[in-house]
């Protein structure tokens, strides 16, 4: 996803979960799955973006990102939460339902 993807995603949907990751990173690879399975569990309700930070290291320094993998749920364009590291799908599915239910 590069910027101008980025901010279509966070125009066009009201929660929108980004992950910013790298393939070496080793939490990155094993939070995929998750990322994956929230993206087919969400279709409709809430979109969900990868970031490659060695493809758009621009956008990533923009954004903050200093550790991967880097979590970010945004609601209406606003960044509501953020984490580092990996977390369990149900974990992160509930910050996304808190969210739509707002």
């Amino acid at each position: 996803t590069e910027s101008a993807d980025l901010e279509k995603a966070l125009a066009e949907n009201d929660v929108v979960l980004v992950d910013f990751y790298a393939d070496w990173c080793g939490p990155c690879q094993k939070l995929k799955p998750t990322i994956h399975a929230l993206a087919d569990a969400y279709v409709g309700r809430a979109a969900v973006a990868v970031v490659n930070v060695d493809e758009v290291k621009e956008l990533a320094r923009e954004s903050g990102v200093r550790s991967i993998p880097d979590v970010r749920v945004f609601k209406g364009g606003k960044e509501q939460e953020r984490f580092v590291g990996a977390r369990s799908e149900a974990d992160i599915a509930a910050i996304l339902e808190r969210l739509l239910a707002e």
